[in-house]
């Protein structure tokens, strides 16, 4: 028997897919000029107690970056299948600690996924939940304001990248 405590809680998403006539390298490479990596600069400048260093810095970064990304379309390969598909995960620290110092399980999705893919047509397509919705679900006037500028910043980078 376990002295953990369990809840559960259904949430109500919307899924967005942004399409692109471009092809997948175009759109690929667009999206790294618009949401360059993330520094990881910054992060050692927390670690070392430099915060207002740090913020100094990410006031002057992009608005979005990206902060990792997976090729999912190369696990494919263990279906004997090639196609592209990238998962980034993109978001902006700044954006980040203005939920989480309101609603720290906000972490749990920031920064947002997003996937690119290729479908088998070669059509070109971004995907990812609306940061308004998952965010929603903490209840909090804080984070649902930053969430919502979230998701116009995320969807105004996504048709950008694939304009």
């Amino acid at each position: 028997m376990t002295n953990a405590l369990h809840t559960t809680r259904t949430i109500s998403i919307e899924h967005v897919t942004i399409g692109s006539a471009k092809t997948f390298d175009e759109v690929q490479a667009r999206l790294v000029i618009l949401a360059p990596p993330i520094d990881d600069g910054i992060f050692t400048l927390l670690r070392y107690g430099e915060s207002a260093r740090a913020l100094q810095e990410l006031e002057a970064s992009a608005t979005l970056n990206i902060f990792g990304q997976r090729d999912h379309g190369a696990l494919l390969a263990i279906a004997g299948m090639k196609r592209r598909s990238i998962q980034y995960d993109i978001g902006n620290p700044l954006t980040a600690s203005k939920m989480t110092r309101h609603q720290l399980s906000a972490g749990l999705y920031a920064p947002i996924r997003v996937i690119l893919r290729e479908d088998g047509d070669g059509a070109v397509a971004f995907e990812y939940d609306r940061p308004a919705c998952v965010f929603s679900q903490f209840g909090s006037d804080e984070v649902n304001a930053v969430a919502g500028q979230l998701d116009r910043d995320l969807q105004a980078l996504l048709e950008a990248a694939a304009s």
